[in-house]
């Protein structure tokens, strides 16, 4: 870059790093343009097609019309459906004026974290997170506080960390659970210290519950909100379309807060940016949240089988350990035994990105390096996707991790 482009960019945008996720999607399709057979374990979606009746219900909404503006903080049917799939599925009371619809739970996160947070303001992020929460509070000129975990801890933070990083400033406690990228699931008994902890020491507690509807095992997840009242006046909920029904495209997500003036804030940022999400995609999602949803029980059948074969895959690799999700769908395996060795032509496997660039050129495997989760022990894979292409994906790993020396 020149000293001249560097210098028309704010620092702030400069500051911005890019998503990891993204980048070795784009490496992935670059090989798969030039010929190669690649196993992508990079995406984070569904690789189910979006429900029928869904599909459906946006072709009805073009033969409708229904493609003009709308209220930029979402149409009244399907603010109505949020509310009655909170009562239904969480336990939870809300008002249509307490949820926004945004063009994604990424957008509703960006909007949160704009209203909120004020120079100096600091927020918590356990750390493996999703690659975008630190990035958008420094957008919002606050600072990241990172927890770290292990797989040794199950991904989740001891609530002696949690006290630990608790100072004046907190403004706000990032919790997902499940996770991107662990698919962990934190214990019950944390996630009810975490709602003491936020009313005793005045900070909110933003719960990204995209993954709710993937779990295994029969874990059942918590919405911290339902906890006591309390607690949920001091929560901003984060969810949307993509994970549950196969909508990563489509571009709607939510957020919910009993705080009415969080959701105006939030509003009043994205008629400023953004305006309304698209119509013809909230129309699609009323259909999604209102219509069958047996669908999803058949989704998670096919992700639990690819669970069990990716991580026995996983385990069975010298040098690679990987402990079983608890949802989403994502595996998550600890490398860092791996570290220090030699590919063929002698370069040395020094962190995660040497061993996802070594696995992407070597066998055309692509995963995603643990660092950009600020973990970088690990590298993540994503088992949405075929189960030949996972059973293809690690015998290529084996192979690659067989010749190392």
């Amino acid at each position: 870059m020149s000293q001249s482009s560097v210098s028309l960019l704010s620092q702030r945008a400069l500051n911005v790093a890019p998503s990891p996720t993204l980048a070795i999607t784009a490496k992935a399709n670059q090989l798969k343009a030039d010929g190669l057979d690649v196993v992508a374990f990079g995406a984070g979606e569904p690789d189910f097609d979006t429900p029928q009746h869904v599909k459906d219900a946006a072709v009805d909404a073009l033969a409708k019309g229904f493609t003009k503006y709308t209220p930029s903080a979402g149409i009244p049917a399907l603010k109505k459906a949020i509310v009655e799939k909170f009562a239904r599925d969480n336990g939870l009371t809300y008002a249509p004026n307490q949820v926004i619809v945004s063009c994604g739970g990424k957008h509703s996160l960006y909007n949160i974290f704009q209203a909120m947070c004020e120079e100096g303001d600091e927020v918590i992020i356990p750390a493996p997170y999703w690659v975008s929460y630190p990035e958008q509070v420094r957008l919002a000129g606050a600072h990241p506080v990172i927890i770290q975990t292990t797989d040794a801890t199950g991904f989740a933070p001891s609530v002696d960390q949690i006290e630990a990083a608790i100072t004046p400033r907190t403004k706000i406690f990032v919790l997902n659970s499940p996770s991107n990228p662990t698919g962990a699931m934190w214990p019950r008994a944390t996630i009810e210290r975490l709602a003491e902890l936020a009313v005793e020491r005045d900070f909110y507690v933003v719960s990204d519950e995209i993954y709710e509807k993937i779990v295994y095992d029969g874990n059942v997840p918590i919405s911290i909100a339902a906890l006591n009242p309390e607690i949920a006046k001091r929560t901003i909920i984060v969810n949307g379309m993509s994970k549950t029904y196969s909508m990563t495209g489509w571009r709607i997500g939510y957020a919910a807060a009993l705080e009415t003036s969080i959701i105006s804030a939030m509003g009043r940022i994205q008629d400023a940016v953004t305006s309304n999400p698209t119509s013809i995609a909230q129309y699609a999602a009323v259909a999604a949240m209102t219509g069958p949803q047996e669908f999803l029980s058949d989704w998670l059948v096919e992700f639990d089988r690819r669970r069990h074969v990716i991580t026995d895959g996983l385990n069975a690799i010298p040098g690679v350990t990987c402990l079983k999700p608890d949802g989403a769908f994502y595996v998550f395996p600890n490398v860092s035994a791996l570290f220090g060795k030699a590919t063929p032509d002698g370069k040395t496997i020094g962190n995660s990105d040497d061993f996802a660039d070594y696995l992407l050129s070597s066998v055309q495997v692509a995963v995603v390096p643990g660092s950009g989760f600020g973990a970088g022990d690990y590298v993540r894979l994503s088992y949405a996707t075929s189960m030949g292409a996972i059973e293809k994906g690690m015998a290529r790993i084996g192979d690659a991790v067989g010749k190392l020396r």
